[in-house]
């Protein structure tokens, strides 16, 4: 199943991809809900990112060949950081490239979608706290990073966290094709088999920090191949299973 989150007119909505349109949903997918007979055809609304989060929790050097790329070991434990949930657009929507950073760069994710809360869960039981998954790109001021231990204002600001297109519940998320592109030429290639703490037991560690409330977000982590992006450009998060989150870059007013 294909959930979507739109804008039709002033309501928003929550609908299921059927072929080519969206299925009303009456209700809200982290609680009760059915399918009406409503339907609208994709080009006709507007996609928002998938859900709403209170908190996206992400990782750092979670691929192996990203660990590689910038020569630094394999960590132990996950480490872990916050991205507000300011920084969350949609499909389609604009990066803005921020004033205070001379390089900002795509990082393409796979991400876990909460269902239900979660705290102090089992890795046995960690699917079962998870609603589905999508793709998310997690734009760095890379310049800035360095300057900071926690990376928050690298990580952090408004427009920083692309999601979506939408929520696919139905997929395996062991072996998927992981792949960003810059213009149209393809810069990261991987697959998640090469991630150090694969979605079930980051769920169990995370939850064992702090509750994970529906909607929440896991950002699992880039491969190697990050690069800058400039006012104009054009980036395509693209996972195998779940499709292509699209977002341009323009400059800050």
């Amino acid at each position: 199943m294909k959930i979507v989150r739109y804008q039709d007119g002033s309501l928003v909505q929550y609908g299921v991809i059927e072929g080519d349109v969206i299925r009303e949903m009456d209700g809200n997918p982290f609680g009760h809900f059915h399918l009406t007979s409503k339907e609208k055809k994709i080009d006709e609304v507007k996609l928002l990112s998938p859900c709403p989060p209170t908190k996206i929790v992400a990782l750092g050097l979670n691929y192996r060949d990203h660990a590689e790329e910038v020569k630094m070991d394999l960590p132990k434990e996950p480490l872990l950081f916050i991205k507000p949930s300011t920084s969350v657009i949609g499909h389609g929507e604009a990066i803005v490239y921020p004033k205070m950073s001379k390089r900002i760069d795509f990082e393409a994710e796979l991400a876990v979608v909460i269902g239900k809360l979660a705290k102090s869960v089992p890795e046995e039981k960690a699917a079962d706290y998870i609603l589905g998954y999508t793709c998310l790109d997690d734009v760095t001021a890379r310049d800035l990073q360095p300057k900071e231990g926690q990376w928050t204002t690298a990580k952090g600001f408004d427009t920083f966290c692309p999601i979506g297109p939408w929520i696919v519940t139905d997929i395996d998320p062991h072996q998927l094709e992981v792949s960003s592109y810059l213009n149209g030429k393809r810069r990261q290639h991987s697959n998640t088999r090469n991630l150090i703490f694969d979605p079930h037991q980051l769920v169990s560690f995370i939850s064992r920090v702090m509750t994970l409330l529906p909607g929440d977000v896991i950002a699992t982590g880039t491969p190697s191949g990050i690069g800058p992006m400039a006012i104009g450009d054009k980036i395509d998060i693209v996972i195998e299973g779940i499709g292509t989150l699209s977002n341009h870059v323009i400059g800050e007013d």
